[in-house]
């Protein structure tokens, strides 16, 4: 059975948040033939992220395929999608059909503005967790945690933390043993050199 893999971008989203699950789905994918990985954004330009990447995406709202998965990330960008009736009603009727509904960090927001999170167990970058409780006061909002998975729904925190999210993701979807290679052969194994101060 084939699986395909959309990744939600937008203008000021944050790089890291899609980038890093774009990496270990697209090393999850070596190899194999039934796992498709895309970009998906309102229209087919160039989206400008929060840190100056630019990215064409793969696709437009209007011409993605069906998704066994869609990933949202967060960024500055998540303060206006979440008023945007094209992203939200799209996020809203895609994920449906989904096998799994992800987002990293803010992402998080836009799930709750296409009522994908209610009375569901959701996180967010730290420095939003209150922003989040206080915008979606039908979920419970955890902290203090990388991911969180509740049913088919997975948010992640902060950035790095989609990795995580992602390499768990890819052992749910063909198999632990291959989220182990593919987190090998990304060299992924986190030792940051400095220590933060709380």
């Amino acid at each position: 059975m084939s699986t395909t893999i959309g990744i939600v971008i937008f203008e000021d989203a944050e790089e890291l948040d899609f980038v890093g699950p774009w990496e270990v789905f697209t090393m999850a994918a070596m190899g194999r033939e039934d796992l498709h990985v895309l970009t998906i954004a309102e229209a087919e330009r160039p989206i400008r992220c929060a840190k100056g990447l630019r990215v064409i995406p793969d696709r437009s709202f209007t011409d993605a395929p069906p998704l066994d998965v869609v990933l949202v990330p967060g960024g500055q960008g998540t303060r206006r999608e979440i008023d945007n009736p094209v992203l939200i009603d799209w996020l809203a009727e895609s994920a449906g059909p989904c096998r799994w509904v992800t987002s990293v960090c803010t992402g998080s927001m836009l799930l709750h503005a296409a009522g994908l999170v209610k009375e569901r167990r959701i996180t967010t970058h730290w420095a939003f967790i209150e922003t989040l409780r206080e915008l979606a006061p039908d979920a419970e909002v955890l902290e203090g945690v990388r991911y969180v998975r509740d049913g088919n729904l997975v948010t992640a925190a902060g950035v790095s933390a989609g990795i995580d999210m992602a390499l768990w993701l890819t052992g749910q979807l063909f198999g632990v043993e291959h989220a182990r290679q593919t987190q090998r052969l990304m060299e992924y194994d986190p030792a940051p050199p400095y220590t933060a101060e709380v």
